[in-house]
């Protein structure tokens, strides 16, 4: 209460000293006359304090309603809020930028996103609609028709200081004489409270994406370890298959080809958990496969490997290489009568990288009873563990067979000494 009867007493004795100088030039226009007319001064300077009344108490109502208090800085007509954000300073700005160009009867925004800097102007609310004031109310006619908003923001380590200034689109005698109604004040409690629930709002955006990202994170991993289980019983059941049929017909072989299987499972056991294997292990793994095939099929299956030693660590899908391997055997060469030879390449170039397993078999071109669920799990398991641009692709090869490329992402590990790499050499031909 004291805040706005100071408020009153300053601006009414504003507008009484302004008529005390008002009237000494009144006596200076009449000092030729008998009796100047000083009622009709007299008159105008009540209907004007008056008037003055009337929009004091107007402005201190209308700011008790907007602040639920009264006090000196609610009262004014400028007013200043530092707002800290946790946003780098462009992406500050930028949501700077969106709260104040939102706001009503904007009439002007001039930024500079060099310097940080932002100004509007505002017309403020009229009243009277788009009808003018009445000729006898002065107030009216002499009120400020627009406020100003300028806006700075500062960088800073982890967040961006956002510093704003509401005040009349006036010099600063307006303070002394005219009062704005609490727009300046509204206006500064709309924009720091809009960039607060922006602010809000963008980290509950970002919370949701983290958990949706997470959720999909946990469902890829579940959905990878089903694909992974989906693998291992398939070769399982293939190669006791054959050790059922090694058998009946040759007993030693069939003795040998358990051993080689013991020692793969030897081998596998401890990872057999991990979804994600390496090359290098890949490559052992298919080696310990084919030993237990050399049995059955002897000088029918032979085995060329060219893949380079730095390409050992390059991250794979646990029994990728295998199933395209089991693939080459199964539909390439074990339906031709002379078999044939398996070829695993694998190159680098421009990070990326290609596995490919081809084969001198019977190739597309013959029927089998093949689902494709291999590798259509194969291509699941790549994306999932490898990313979207990973996949596999099937050609045939020249003059026969097939040929299976894996295509990855992969970046080289730095190393002191960087060899050029090689070009990819064609693919292998049927002799």
């Amino acid at each position: 209460m004291f805040a706005s009867l100071f408020l009153g007493f300053r601006i009414l004795l504003a507008w009484a000293l302004t008529l005390v100088a008002a009237g000494f030039l009144w006596s200076g226009l009449f000092s030729g006359m008998d009796e100047p007319p000083g009622w009709i001064f007299g008159l105008l300077a009540m209907t004007l304090m008056v008037f003055n009344l009337s929009a004091i108490a107007g402005h201190v109502r209308r700011v008790s309603l907007i602040a639920d208090r009264l006090d000196t800085q609610t009262l004014g007509n400028r007013h200043r809020r530092q707002v800290e954000l946790p946003l780098d300073a462009a992406t500050a700005f930028t949501l700077l930028e969106q709260v104040i160009g939102q706001m009503p009867r904007l009439e002007g925004l001039e930024r500079s996103a060099g310097t940080l800097q932002l100004r509007a102007t505002q017309r403020r609310a009229d009243p009277f609609g788009d009808r003018p004031p009445s000729r006898w109310n002065l107030l009216a006619r002499l009120a400020i028709k627009r406020n100003q908003i300028t806006a700075r923001v500062t960088p800073g380590t982890d967040t961006s200081s956002v510093t704003l200034l509401f005040e009349p689109d006036a010099g600063a005698w307006v303070d002394l004489l005219l009062l704005d109604e609490g727009s300046n004040f509204e206006n500064a409690e709309a924009v720091t409270h809009a960039l607060s629930g922006k602010v809000a709002e963008q980290r509950r955006s970002e919370r949701e994406q983290a958990a949706r990202t997470e959720a999909e994170k946990e469902l890829s991993v579940a959905r990878l370890n089903l694909l992974h289980a989906q693998v291992e019983p398939h070769f399982l059941y293939n190669t006791l298959a054959n050790a059922q049929v090694l058998t009946r017909a040759d007993p030693v072989r069939a003795e040998q080809m358990l051993g080689h299987l013991i020692q793969y499972l030897r081998s596998s056991l401890p990872g057999i958990d991990q979804s994600v294997s390496t090359l290098g292990q890949e490559l052992e793994r298919v080696q310990a496969y084919l030993e237990i095939l050399r049995i059955r099929m002897g000088a029918r299956l032979a085995l060329q490997i060219d893949v380079p030693e730095a390409l050992h660590h390059v991250a794979l899908p646990s029994m990728a290489l295998q199933t395209l391997v089991e693939n080459a055997i199964k539909h390439g060469l074990e339906p031709k009568a002379g078999g044939g030879t398996v070829w695993v390449l694998a190159r680098e170039l421009d990070g990326q990288v290609t596995i490919t397993v081809a084969d001198d078999g019977q190739g597309m071109a013959t029927s089998t009873t093949g689902t494709g669920i291999g590798l259509k799990n194969l291509r699941e398991r790549l994306r999932l563990t490898c990313g979207e641009h990973a996949g596999v692709a099937l050609v045939s090869n020249f003059p026969s067979g097939m040929a299976a490329t894996i295509s990855l992402p992969w970046k080289a590990p730095e190393r002191p000494n960087v060899v050029a790499v090689p070009p990819i050499p064609e693919l292998p031909r049927a002799g």
